[in-house]
């Protein structure tokens, strides 16, 4: 596993992958109150779609068909019995692909569904099968989206979470880089959230990791991954040869514009992992919408972050300089509320 703001010379240069997977789970497609975010699916179409223009190979793993389809059946949370599961599987996974075709026809590309069983994976001609499905759609410049086919699988032929099956499907397609794509800007020895744990750039081996202490769970409770599954599927994917990035999607946002802070707003961002505010942005440049991803600079220009905004670049420049409780007491409640909140904002 490797950190992608490493010097070059120390890893495979996984930015020039000519084929890779990418893995993003239901904590990074959705919003806080669990519906699947369209901004966030255009933020990460839109950074697929760059590279398969610029002429290389991207294969998305995508989670999010349960929790797509938790709303339209009503579920307030994600259900623990395998029958619902499957029926809101069974609801989502259309409109999830609906959503994806859409995006990426955006950018001029179609959009190919694979779903997987772990069943699919064991028997060598199923096996083949998926090896020339997945490679016929790469040639005809189609993304393959995949997923586990949730409607249909048990627990006892289950991947477990799609963290291993991406691993398992880089695998497949004899994939030069895996990327995991999670809430996290990456590996730390502990848990971020609590307390002061220590962020790990590179990865060797299994020796590197003695002392990590890996979650079981994501974050938000929409997804059955965490660390611990993120960095065994790493171990999957290397032990083959195939380099590992684990980190925040929004890392693989393109950004669509830039707000520029002041020094104490840089410190607080960066040195306290605090949420940025409107009193601490001095400029706002380039045209973004509510739930764009933007950089974060600093007073000379220099990106030191990248987050999901809360507010269109419009609004921002009346903003700018005030504090939250002043912008609720004259603007609305509405307006006590974060440019780019903490949960939402990776460190570059």
């Amino acid at each position: 596993m490797q950190d992608p703001a490493r010097d070059n010379a120390a890893r495979p240069d996984i930015a020039g992958s000519p084929r890779t997977v990418v893995k993003i789970g239901s904590s990074s497609l959705t919003t806080k109150a669990g519906a699947i975010d369209d901004a966030r699916i255009a933020a990460l179409t839109g950074a697929i779609a760059a590279r398969a223009n610029g002429g290389l190979q991207v294969l998305l793993v995508s989670s999010g068909a349960i929790a797509t389809g938790m709303a339209p059946l009503g579920l307030k949370k994600r259900p623990k019995d395998l029958a619902t599961q499957q029926a809101a599987a069974s609801v989502g996974q259309g409109l999830l692909i609906a959503r994806y075709t859409e995006a990426f026809k955006a950018h001029g590309l179609g959009v190919g569904q694979v779903l997987l069983t772990a069943d699919d994976l064991m028997r060598r001609g199923h096996y083949r099968n998926a090896q020339r499905t997945l490679d016929r759609l790469l040639e005809l410049g189609v993304v393959p989206i995949v997923n586990e086919n949730d409607t249909v699988a048990t627990d006892e032929i289950r991947f477990g979470d799609n963290d291993r099956l991406a691993a398992l499907v880089a695998h497949v397609s004899r994939a030069s880089a895996l990327i995991l794509l999670s809430d996290v800007d990456g590996l730390y020895d502990g848990d971020p959230r609590r307390g002061s744990a220590r962020k790990l750039d590179v990865i060797t081996g299994p020796g590197d990791l003695e002392h990590v202490k890996a979650g079981k769970t994501g974050a938000s409770g929409l997804g059955r991954g965490g660390m611990s599954t993120k960095v065994d599927s790493a171990l999957i994917a290397t032990s083959a040869g195939i380099p590992t990035v684990v980190t925040s999607a929004a890392h693989a946002a393109v950004a669509r514009g830039a707000l520029r802070l002041d020094h104490g707003a840089v410190e607080a961002v960066i040195g306290r992992r605090a949420s940025l505010l409107p009193a601490g942005v001095t400029g706002v440049e380039g045209t973004f919408e509510a739930g764009d991803p933007i950089n974060l600079t600093d007073e000379a220009g220099v990106p030191v972050a990248r987050g999901l905004v809360n507010y269109d670049a419009k609004e921002l420049p009346s903003l700018m300089g005030r504090s939250t409780r002043w912008l609720s007491s004259k603007l609305g409640p509405e307006y006590e509320r974060e440019v780019v909140h903490r949960d939402d904002l990776v460190i570059l």
